[in-house]
């Protein structure tokens, strides 16, 4: 059981940011360490089920969005194992105190004792809920449910579960044998994943990463580091990585082949970490470009690549597990608007791939309203588009997993 004495100032923090997740906000730019986090993304990743909970408990009609999100994060709290029961409830009504909720201590006090007498009969009250079951929207679920009936419940158990920490091994400093002898030497549990890559048994700071500091690792998902296998790069390509920032694609590109690499992205704050990642890694530079790679006249010199990654925006469903404010401020129309968008891209790239190239579609999405439909759209209306097998011999859809988080991939060729 961990220490009470600074749980009620967390209960507080994560009672704000959860409570801005219910009001649409995201939490893309907050940076969270501890019980904070902890408190956070675990009320979130079970947001469905805590939210029922409220809901089969309490007899006001409206509540204070504050002292709802606190009993959500609360009943998260006391369903983690991680504190005594009687702490979670003293210090929950510690935290309405320094939320400024002081009429509200003794019905947060009440509710949570509730749930602790009648935990039982409220499952089997909210076992129907299928947001509630699966900790998923409902439109998310049914859209899984039809597009996976094998795999669903399975891909939606690992949206709630923690994401795996993948390291990239960069072979022009160190061989993955050697790397993996070098975390056993540091008594760090691991083991290859992929070509390049090692699974960390469990996740560290990346400070603490042995050789990130030296260039001999990044942290990148074992799922993404399949992008540059299946380009079927080779050395004097021109190769354009659009939508490059951070930089992770673009550095395992150079890491594999030598090639004359344009990485392009919209997002000016994220394109400066691009150069810096390279030369973190000891890579050649690549021609950085801050702009929207789909409006080809303002970065475009007008020379054709050999090579394409289209890494495009996407509902990133597959990745919600490490935002799990995501799941639950993308509505049922987002993967419309997201396959607009691709389609969209997919035009203007092609018109920069040469004759006899390969574009490689990339999305982190599980929903195929953004993957085969898309591909599948595109190669119909596209003069000369043909889909070919991925080099790696994978399937083009990855689910998330215990080793992964969910991707799809299609290559497409443009005939000479």
């Amino acid at each position: 059981m961990k220490a009470s004495s600074a749980l009620a100032p967390a209960l507080r923090d994560a009672a704000h940011l959860v409570a801005r997740v219910a009001s649409g906000r995201s939490l893309a730019d907050e940076r969270l360490h501890g019980a904070v986090l902890d408190l956070t993304h675990g009320s979130l990743r079970r947001y469905g089920r805590v939210q029922s909970i409220v809901r089969a408990l309490s007899t006001r009609e409206q509540q204070d969005p504050l002292v709802e999100a606190l009993l959500w994060c609360s009943i998260y709290a006391l369903e983690s194992g991680r504190y005594a029961e009687y702490t979670v409830v003293d210090q929950a009504v510690r935290a309405c105190t320094l939320l400024e909720k002081w009429p509200a201590k003794s019905f947060v006090n009440a509710l949570l004792r509730r749930f602790l007498r009648e935990r039982h009969s409220i499952e089997a009250r909210i076992g129907a809920d299928e947001e509630a079951r699966f900790q998923h929207p409902r439109w998310w679920i049914e859209a899984l449910r039809e597009s996976h009936p094998g795999e669903w419940e399975s891909a939606l158990a690992q949206g709630n579960a923690m994401p795996p920490m993948s390291l990239r091994v960069n072979r022009r400093r160190v061989s993955r044998d050697q790397y993996h002898a070098q975390l056993a030497a540091a008594g760090l549990a691991a083991r290859p994943v992929g070509t390049d890559g090692v699974l960390l048994e469990q996740p560290l700071p990346v400070e603490r990463v042995p050789g990130f500091a030296d260039g001999q690792v990044s942290v990148q998902d074992a799922g993404a580091q399949r992008a540059a296998h299946c380009l079927d790069l080779h050395a004097g390509q021109r190769v354009l990585d659009a939508c490059a920032a951070p930089g992770g694609k673009s550095a395992h590109i150079l890491e594999l082949a030598e090639v004359a690499l344009t990485a392009v992205d919209a997002d000016a704050a994220r394109v400066s970490r691009i150069e810096v990642n390279l030369r973190r890694l000891g890579l050649p530079a690549a021609a950085v470009r801050t702009a929207d790679a789909a409006h080809l006249k303002d970065w475009w010199d007008g020379v054709p690549f050999d090579r394409i990654l289209a890494d495009v925006p996407c509902t990133a469903s597959g990745v919600a597990r490490r935002h799990p404010d995501l799941k639950w401020l993308r509505r049922d129309g987002d993967r419309e608007q997201f396959a607009q968008r691709q389609a969209t891209m997919l035009d203007a790239l092609w018109r920069a791939l040469a004759p006899g190239g390969k574009l490689l579609y990339v999305t982190c999405s599980v929903f195929l309203q953004e993957n085969d439909a898309v591909v599948d759209a595109f190669v119909a209306r596209a003069a000369g588009a043909a889909r070919l097998a991925l080099p790696d011999g994978g399937p083009a859809g990855l689910l998330p997993s215990a080793e992964h988080d969910g991707f799809f991939f299609a290559l497409i060729q443009r005939q000479a």
